[in-house]
């Protein structure tokens, strides 16, 4: 299939249009703290629509329409979790980190557990960004290939590298300001697409709800307490787990609470971004409702290699490439392009941020000058977009590796959001029991989360869902740290500080 001549327009515009407002905040900076915080000064609607777009990813803009096609709306729980998520947020995280007021998430886990601590977070958010921004650039390649022809390499390299051009040189300016323009643009390609469905259905929504009705398309999932499968509850819990890792121990939305003018305006971002993404992923999963019933009407119109479970993600491209009017394909493809581009330049500052502050600063030269910072934040910029599109390349035909990098980024990302709330438990917990307790925290997760290998090393394969890596893994965490801090009496100074 080909882009008319106006998709392309709309298309381009829109690239070139992102490379160059990004590029513009190059010349608004000029302190360290203007490119990983904004100096403080950042608008609070813009740092909610970027917490948004963060979350609204090439992923979900894809794969939330294919589960709602290809099954129910399970999915949709996760959202659910949210609201508890972002008032935990509210209530704890951005007072406590306002406080710290460093550039870096992981600054806390050094005031309580030494350097090591601080150390161990850092390295599992670089790598767990790694993981992510690779994926996020494999899976947006995929439906580029199948529809338009495009070399799937070409299409990461070329994404790569438009991302790393305005979120190197215009730092978390450039980043918040473009991610609020992309989500507006998702919105409203969403939207237009849900209506030109909605409109090419004979009976439009009357006859989407009767059908998808019937087929019990509107389902949450089953209200049984099992720990195999993906039942509400699994999802609700493994939402709120991970929500809670987003707001509490992401260094991207860190950040963003220290760009806010005051804690009552970084509060205020939270809720919107947080509050927008549930209508978002509803009508995402209102799409793929729509979908289901749109071919079922259609009979015929959906290729048999796209009736397939494993092709369910490309359904939503297909309508879009071979359904919408022109100008509106265009916008759609944009769209996808705004969620993946927003994501992966979040987590290319995120991360230089994370290589200044945890590891530059730290133990190779402590004592430096804006000049310097400056190099480090856009040489680091440079490294992990290259390195993305490295990792994105190497997933190029290999879904069995995807899976595995993607269970161990639950490992890596699981052991600290246990670590953070073992830092908040008072009375305090010393170094040793916390690090028993994320000792043992990541053989849980990596135990679930690599289940499904075991069964090379002559084991039973692990029949607990995915999941609930992260909930039991945090879990476990906290738990043995708080029996291990009873066992062991360490000893204390005059101010009763653990020495």
């Amino acid at each position: 299939m080909n882009l008319s001549n106006l998709d392309l327009i709309v298309f381009l515009l829109y690239i070139l249009g992102t490379i160059g407002f990004g590029l513009s905040f190059y010349f608004r900076q000029h302190t360290t703290a203007d490119y990983t915080t904004g100096s403080g000064k950042l608008p609070s609607w813009v740092l909610g629509m970027s917490i948004f777009a963060t979350y609204v990813s090439s992923i979900s803009f894809l794969a939330l329409p294919g589960a709602a096609y290809l099954s129910n709306w399970n999915g949709f729980v996760f959202s659910l979790s949210i609201p508890l998520a972002a008032w935990i947020a509210v209530r704890y995280f951005v007072p406590l980190y306002r406080r710290i007021n460093s550039p870096s998430a992981y600054a806390f886990l050094e005031q309580r557990f030494g350097l090591w601590a601080r150390i161990y977070a850092s390295i599992c958010y670089l790598l767990t960004q790694l993981a992510r921004m690779g994926a996020i650039l494999y899976l947006l390649a995929l439906p580029m290939e199948a529809f338009f022809g495009w070399s799937i390499p070409m299409v990461i390299s070329v994404t790569g590298l438009v991302v790393i051009c305005y979120a190197m040189l215009g730092g978390i300016k450039a980043v918040v300001w473009t991610d609020a323009i992309q989500g507006m643009v998702l919105i409203l390609g969403a939207l237009g697409c849900f209506f030109t469905i909605l409109y090419q259905i004979p009976e439009g929504w009357t006859q989407v709800q009767r059908i998808a009705v019937e087929q019990n398309k509107f389902s949450l999932g089953s209200l049984d307490i099992n720990l195999h499968e993906s039942t509400f509850w699994v999802v609700l819990v493994y939402g709120l787990f991970i929500n809670l890792q987003n707001f509490g121990v992401d260094q991207s939305y860190i950040q963003r609470y220290l760009g806010a003018k005051t804690e009552l305006e970084a509060k205020k971002s939270i809720w919107l971004g947080s509050l927008l993404y549930i209508p978002i992923s509803m009508l995402f999963f209102l799409i793929g409702t729509s979908l289901f019933v749109y071919y079922q009407v259609f009979d015929g119109l959906l290729p048999l290699e796209l009736e397939s479970v494993e092709s369910s993600d490309k359904v939503f491209p297909f309508f879009i490439v071979s359904a919408l009017p022109s100008g509106l394909t265009g916008l759609m493809i944009a769209a996808i392009f705004a969620a993946g581009m927003s994501t992966l330049s979040t987590s290319i500052n995120s991360s230089a941020t994370v290589i200044l502050e945890d590891h530059f600063k730290k133990y190779i030269l402590k004592e430096t000058n804006e000049k310097t910072c400056f190099q480090v934040l856009y040489i680091s910029s440079f490294l992990m977009g290259v390195l993305s599109i490295g990792v994105g390349l190497a997933f190029n035909g290999v879904n069995s590796a995807l899976e595995a990098w993607w269970a161990l980024a639950s490992v890596f990302s699981g052991g600290v959001l246990g670590l953070f709330l073992l830092g908040n438990y008072r009375p305090s917990v010393s170094k040793f029991p916390a690090l028993i307790g994320v000792f043992i925290g990541v053989l849980v997760i990596a135990f679930i989360s690599l289940g499904e290998y075991l069964e090379v090393f002559g084991l039973k394969k692990l029949t607990i869902h995915k999941n609930l890596a992260i909930v039991l893994g945090t879990m476990a965490i906290f738990l043995v740290g708080f029996f291990v801090r009873i066992i062991v009496k360490e000893p204390k100074d005059s101010q009763g500080n653990y020495q």
